[in-house]
């Protein structure tokens, strides 16, 4: 079986990249579909920075410039989802950040494991 490099492209949910400055360099179809309104796929290229809004601007910067993450949930059009931002490294270097963008149940079961 040849697995796929673009494996990210039918994933159900909404993953862009963008690089050190916040140029998006990839979206999947989700991300694509999820921000139609604002370009969709056009956004390739163009600052994520310009995408946001205060005080979620003012967030990301300072997760480019500290390489650090961000996990939240929100609540739009009667759906949850959890919004995961996190680095990415090319050769041990930073390379940008991630974004997935997952719907979630409203209620989620939570477990905790032990160390086996």
């Amino acid at each position: 079986m040849t697995h796929s490099k673009e494996w990210y492209r039918s994933f159900p949910g909404a993953v862009t990249v963008c690089d050190p400055q916040g140029i998006i360099l990839e979206m999947n179809d989700r991300a694509r579909e999820t921000f139609k309104k604002s370009g969709g796929g056009e956004l390739i290229g163009k600052s994520l920075l310009d995408c946001h809004p205060e005080p979620a601007r003012t967030k990301l910067q300072h997760l480019l410039a500290t390489q650090g993450t961000n996990a939240y949930t929100i609540e739009k059009a009667g759906k949850k989802k959890l919004i995961y931002q996190a680095p990415w490294y090319a050769d041990g270097r930073f390379a940008g950040l991630v974004e997935l963008s997952l719907e979630i149940p409203f209620e989620m079961p939570h477990f905790i494991r032990t160390q086996s």
